[in-house]
């Protein structure tokens, strides 16, 4: 096995420096030419260019080399960098339980795939449950902690609190591992503080097969849900992000809202209304899903995107992520009862 890995790590720096091969051997042969060859080292100016034009050769042989071997470094660095964001951030189902689906994510690193947010949506037997976080400090260790533990505490907590808490044990696990590969010193002892560069907003949301949602928001900005009218989403008093503090005993979801059939939902971390302009004026968010009624989620995610893009002229500040929910399901309208089962009306008693 360990001959094995290292005829691979052989091959792989082989196949590194193969670009640089043909302009090493043209540097080899100039070089020999220089100080081997009689001829190139009598005096003269046809000479002189003769040689400046081998070595010239030979450099930009060398050159063009290297940005070959560059190339192909980078196109191995994001074909690695997609498919990490595909396992990490799968895009969601178009559509499920009824519902129709759509998300999309642009990141403020120029060439990268996968940034500090997170999103994620799946069927259970409690309804559809959505998950949408934006990670503050290192990044891709806690979108990986967080992610992994909601796709499981999804189908099994009956509770929406349940799954909160859920997602709060796995943060602190992954901080207090990082802490402890931080500080090998410390590997004895606890860390003092394991969190204190590290949180995460969060935004847990259940759509029940009627329509009704209940929401935990753990500091994350409020969804919009587009009607009639484009309005921001009441979700109650927030919870503080999840390694910040402690979560309260008692976690009571906010249900008094409904996404009633052809409405939608949608969902975003903070970067999307932070956006700025050149002057400094931050994206109207809200005026952007106000576009074209019943758009598709897929449709509506690309159009935001763009606008995003327009508006900061393709320089964000901070990753944005989206994710648009559209109620599919069919309202159901209230049937009459068949005559034979009304219920008729007793006649009136006659008094002699």
């Amino acid at each position: 096995m360990i001959r094995t890995r290292s005829l691979l790590a052989d091959g792989s720096r082989l196949r590194r420096l193969a670009p640089l091969a043909l302009p090493t051997a043209w540097g080899g042969v100039a070089v020999a030419w220089k100080f081997g060859c009689p001829l190139a080292r009598q005096p003269g100016l046809p000479m002189r260019i003769a040689t400046s034009v081998v070595f010239l050769t030979v450099g930009i042989g060398m050159v063009l080399g290297l940005r070959h071997g560059l190339a192909r470094e980078l196109a191995r660095v994001r074909a690695v960098a997609a498919a990490t964001q595909r396992v990490l951030l799968r895009p969601p189902p178009a559509r499920l339980d009824g519902l129709a689906l759509a998300a999309g994510q642009l990141s403020a690193s120029r060439g990268a795939s996968v940034g500090g947010d997170l999103y994620e949506a799946v069927a259970t037997p409690y309804g559809v449950r959505i998950v949408i976080g934006d990670v503050r400090g290192h990044g891709l260790g806690a979108v990986v902690a967080v992610l992994g533990s909601f796709r499981e505490a999804a189908h099994d907590e009956p509770e929406l609190a349940g799954v909160l808490r859920r997602l709060e044990r796995a943060l602190e696990r992954h901080l207090r591992e990082r802490a402890r590969d931080e500080h090998p010193a410390r590997a004895g002892a606890e860390p003092e503080h394991p969190v204190a560069e590290e949180f995460v907003t969060l935004l847990l949301v259940e759509v029940r097969a009627d329509g009704r949602l209940a929401v935990l928001n753990c500091g994350h900005p409020g969804p919009y849900r587009l009607g009639q009218r484009v309005e921001r989403l009441l979700v109650g008093d927030p919870l503080p992000p999840l390694g910040v503090l402690p979560l309260p005993a008692r976690i009571v979801p906010y249900a008094a809202a409904r996404l009633l059939p052809g409405e939608a939902l949608v969902l975003h971390t903070d970067g999307a209304e932070e956006a700025r302009d050149h002057r400094g004026r931050f994206f109207a968010l809200d005026a952007a899903l106000a576009g074209v009624p019943g758009e598709a989620p897929a449709a509506l995610v690309r159009r935001v995107q763009a606008a995003l893009l327009h508006h900061t002229g393709g320089r964000l500040a901070d990753d944005i992520a989206l994710l648009v929910v559209r109620n599919d399901r069919v309202r159901v309208p209230a049937q009459p009862a068949e005559p034979g089962l009304r219920r008729s009306r007793p006649a009136p008693s006659s008094h002699c």
